[in-house]
């Protein structure tokens, strides 16, 4: 008997390219300023990272400069300075990702479940309106709140008989003040993908709720948040993955000498020694191993939320 055998189909550029992208040419023409952005801004500053093994010199250039291997990095363990703004650097970012990604969430959920269309957009209004304002505006706007000669704060503890505060000096606060700045700022236009989300959901899962006599609050926990898993995932996962990356323009301009021993941070630390002392190889194993922690705990929480929630982004 004669065997006849199935030829599989094997990949052929030439194919893809007439049937997949000629056709298409259009969209993918859209997409080439992009590609050569990212390109000519991430991937070609990439050969730049080799200063961070070698004692840099403008006047020399990259590749004349001296190879020092990991002497850097040892300068920078060996530093009194390096585990504090590594301390400092994770209990802000912790601090940030437990205060500030549950709360887009909750706000999401609050205006899914208000009817009232106008105080609806009301509240979308006043919510997303903090993102739009610039860093140097709204730190500038706590220290004039928060002044300890002329802020509407200690007016009003004045005019309760309480002896005005500064502050900005005090360690002890300094990362509340911090924190929860940035998560008023940042929590209504961090909602925006949540509800989206949301307003996605067929009307038939709320009917059928509704028929079996389900609340509004059975209903937010059994067809509201299962939906919104995916996109929770999605955002944690990506939070982890910058989570080494506070936010450096708050940091730096709400910074002062008083409250140096918690808001001293690697961003902070990196710009004084590259910038202010003129040392970019320093500075630049510095800010590749704050980018290599970042990449780490992206892959592994991605690894983590794929494993056992079924859930990743690659």
């Amino acid at each position: 008997m004669q065997q006849t055998s199935v030829m599989k189909p094997t990949f052929s550029l030439q194919n893809t390219l007439k049937n997949k992208v000629l056709p298409n040419w259009e969209l993918y023409l859209f997409c080439l300023a992009g590609i050569v952005i990212t390109i000519i801004f991430h991937y070609v500053p990439l050969y730049g990272i080799q200063i961070a093994f070698r004692d840099f010199v403008p006047r020399l250039g990259i590749t004349g400069s001296q190879w020092i291997g990991m002497a850097h990095f040892e300068r920078f363990f060996n530093s009194p300075l390096a585990m504090r703004t590594i301390e400092n650097t994770l209990i802000l970012s912790f601090y940030q990702l437990i205060a500030g990604f549950p709360i887009p969430i909750l706000l999401a959920l609050m205006l899914n479940s208000f009817r009232h269309e106008r105080y609806r957009k009301v509240i979308q209004t006043v919510t997303y309106a903090p993102h739009f304002i610039s860093v140097v505006v709204m730190t500038g706007m706590i220290l004039l709140f928060l002044s300890p000669s002329a802020g509407i704060v200690n007016t009003i503890l004045q005019a309760l008989g309480m002896q005005p505060v500064n502050f900005m000096a005090d360690a002890s606060i300094w990362r509340h003040i911090f924190v929860w700045s940035g998560v008023w700022q940042g929590m209504g236009f961090s909602s925006v993908l949540y509800f989206a989300t949301l307003s996605g959901i067929s009307p038939e899962y709320y009917e059928a709720a509704k028929v079996d006599g389900a609340t509004k609050l059975q209903m937010m926990r059994h067809i509201e948040i299962p939906m919104l898993v995916p996109m929770m995932t999605m955002m944690l996962i990506l939070a982890f993955g910058s989570l080494m990356s506070v936010s450096f323009e708050r940091v730096l301009a709400l910074q002062n000498d008083l409250n140096m021993s918690v808001s001293e941070v690697i961003g902070t630390y990196t710009y004084r020694v590259g910038l202010l002392q003129n040392d970019m190889g320093f500075s630049a194993a510095i800010g590749l191993f704050n980018s290599a922690v970042n990449a780490v705990l992206l892959i592994v929480v991605n690894f983590i939320t794929g494993k056992f929630f079924g859930r990743s982004l690659f």
